[in-house]
């Protein structure tokens, strides 16, 4: 299966990974077997005791077992969570940062933010509303061209957020909610089709906006210092220590050509209006 810059094959005898993806990456191309592909990865029971007694599962890349194991139930997402440590620990010809990307026009938006900051349920929302999904997690900025590299795969929604994007709309699908993670509830939103098959269309970035959900606020936009945003990215950024010199052109390159907004907000309605009135308005 394509992910982001890699193939991977996935191998499972969870029910609930075969259901989710057929759920949810239906769109994308199967890998005939005995093509190359850089990773596999599985997703089984720890031991044979772990598949009886308080059954388990854990995930593995090439034999190597990055996380403990979790309840069976949580089967999906930690495979989502997987993919998102392989390509976040591998990918060191990409500046990785932690951000959703959006595109319109050929250009770019990025939301940066802190987990529980509703990063993903805005980008879910600018989907709906005609954005094309690059990557709801990570940002992969090719260090040569300062491009965003798409990693169009499933956005990850949790607790309250999951019924307030499967109200958006009937063309919204979700796959199914698993209770009782670390990070509460989990489902995941299947991406577009004209996303899946645009995978390979980067996307020079133009927009760069921190956004934080406050309930019952309002809408407030604030212009952020090119500084600021900086150490901010840097906070951000999987692997900046381990690139070095190019990290930081890369980071300044994507910075000085990009507007950068931090956007408070009370709900869906205020926000994406306003986002695409900023881009709109913003004729580079």
């Amino acid at each position: 299966m394509p992910c982001g810059p890699f193939v991977v094959r996935i191998r499972t005898c969870s029910e609930g990974i075969a259901d989710g993806l057929h759920r949810l990456y239906r769109d994308f191309p199967l890998i005939p077997e005995g093509d190359f592909v850089d990773f596999e990865v599985e997703v089984r029971a720890p031991g044979l005791l772990r598949s009886v007694v308080r059954p388990q599962v854990g995930f593995y890349c090439e034999g190597r077992a990055p996380f403990k194991p979790l309840p069976r139930h949580q089967a999906f997402p930690m495979l989502e969570w997987g993919l998102n440590w392989v390509i976040s620990t591998h990918a060191h010809d990409h500046l990785v940062l932690h951000a959703a990307v959006l595109e319109r026009g050929g250009r770019a938006l990025l939301l940066s933010a802190d987990p529980g900051s509703g990063k993903s349920t805005l980008c879910a929302g600018l989907v709906h509303s005609g954005w094309r999904l690059l990557s709801d997690e990570l940002a992969l900025v090719e260090l040569a061209t300062g491009r965003v590299r798409p990693v169009a795969r499933p956005i990850s929604l949790k607790n309250e957020s999951i019924e307030v994007v499967r109200a958006l709309g009937g063309d919204v699908e979700l796959g199914t909610v698993c209770p009782d993670t670390t990070k509460g509830a989990v489902a995941h939103m299947r991406p577009p089709v004209d996303s899946v098959v645009r995978r390979h269309e980067p996307a020079l970035p133009a927009w760069l906006v921190f956004p934080r959900f406050v309930r019952g606020g309002q809408l407030d936009l604030q212009s952020v210092g090119k500084a600021q945003a900086f150490m901010e990215m840097v906070r951000h950024a999987f692997n900046y220590g381990f690139l070095g010199g190019s990290a930081f052109d890369a980071l300044a390159g994507l910075l000085d050509r990009t507007t950068i907004m931090r956007a408070s907000y009370g709900d869906l309605g205020q926000i994406v209006p306003a986002i695409d009135r900023l881009t709109a308005a913003d004729g580079r």
